[in-house]
């Protein structure tokens, strides 16, 4: 008899990825956008008519862009919220597993190949805990921490924590954000808005009008040389660093650092890796202890979903 089929999902802010899985990998991948479905519900049933499995599936696993402390889960960057007991009880589960998306993202590091990730500047791994970030819609992180010979992943909100700045360049964009949001998270700046963010403040800076624009039409400016779309993607490495270097000793992270999320790839050689390593670096008397530390771009086009299948015992 064939193994049973899971369904697995990966929830952004923007797109709902959907898959089957067993323990021989996945398939039937298929990716919706969020909008078009009024509930999760919805797009689940949906995927589910498009593929049409043999048999239903009995188990799921989802990830979703938001903390989950309870039943009721409400997406950061979505306007979808559910119960989970409405909905593994909707789509007829025996077993469904919910859990923030950088969760999957840090469980799906060990099962990572050489292949799926690159590495930037310096540093060995050694046997210790991993920082896991990646800004896309929002800025995910999280973190994988050894236990008694297996990986126990960390749930928190750390895109959400006090943006720092390092340069007198920064501190007045950052003050200049501050009196638009009050408080300026990470994720204001490391995401695909944070980067419309940075272009916008740094051209009302220099008493530029900015031109409205997307993250995708920042990256094509900074590509065609203007200079606000290209200091914005500059700067955004910078931050990043900053970020990454914050993560890196607030767990000891001496067994790496991986970003992940969609900005960074599609960024490509735009994104400058010695900004982004000087700054992770900086950290004036710990330097010297995240200059051994490597840090990686996570190359895998769908990390969430090996995440994802680990949760449920299929790798």
């Amino acid at each position: 008899m064939p193994e049973p089929l899971a369904l697995i999902a990966d929830l952004g802010g923007t797109n709902a990825r959907f898959a089957l899985a067993d323990a021989s990998g996945t398939r039937d991948t298929k990716i919706l956008h969020a909008a078009d479905y009024p509930t999760l519900a919805d797009a689940a049933h949906a995927y589910l008519n498009m593929v049409r499995p043999a048999a239903v599936p009995r188990q799921a696993a989802i990830d979703v862009a938001s903390p989950v402390t309870g039943d009721r889960v409400q997406l950061t960057n979505a306007a979808w919220s559910f119960s989970i007991a409405a909905l593994k009880s909707d789509l007829g589960l025996e077993r469904l597993e919910v859990i923030n998306d950088f969760t999957a993202v840090a469980l799906a590091v060990p099962y990572l190949d050489e292949g799926d990730r690159s590495q930037i500047g310096g540093g060995a791994p050694a046997e210790a805990p991993i920082g896991v970030l990646g800004p896309g819609t929002g800025l995910g992180v999280s973190g994988l921490v050894p236990n008694a010979g297996r990986w126990a992943a960390l749930a928190g909100e750390g895109g959400h924590v006090t943006m720092a700045a390092a340069t007198e360049r920064e501190a007045a964009v950052l003050d200049r954000l501050r009196h638009r949001f009050q408080h300026v998270s990470a994720e204001r700046v490391l995401s695909g808005m944070g980067l419309v963010n940075l272009y916008e403040t740094l051209a009302q800076l220099d008493g530029v009008d900015p031109v409205v624009r997307d993250a995708a039409a920042v990256t094509e400016g900074a590509r065609t040389g203007d200079p606000h779309c290209a200091e914005a993607v500059s700067m955004f490495a910078s931050m990043l660093g900053t970020i990454a270097g914050n993560l890196a000793l607030t767990l000891g992270s001496r067994g790496g650092v991986y970003i992940a999320g969609g900005i960074v790839p599609k960024l490509g050689s735009l994104f400058d890796q010695a900004l982004f390593r000087q700054r992770f670096e900086a950290k004036g008397r710990l330097s010297s202890f995240v200059i051994g530390i490597p840090t990686y771009l996570v190359t895998h086009p769908l990390p969430a979903f090996l995440g994802l299948r680990s949760v449920l015992g299929l790798t």
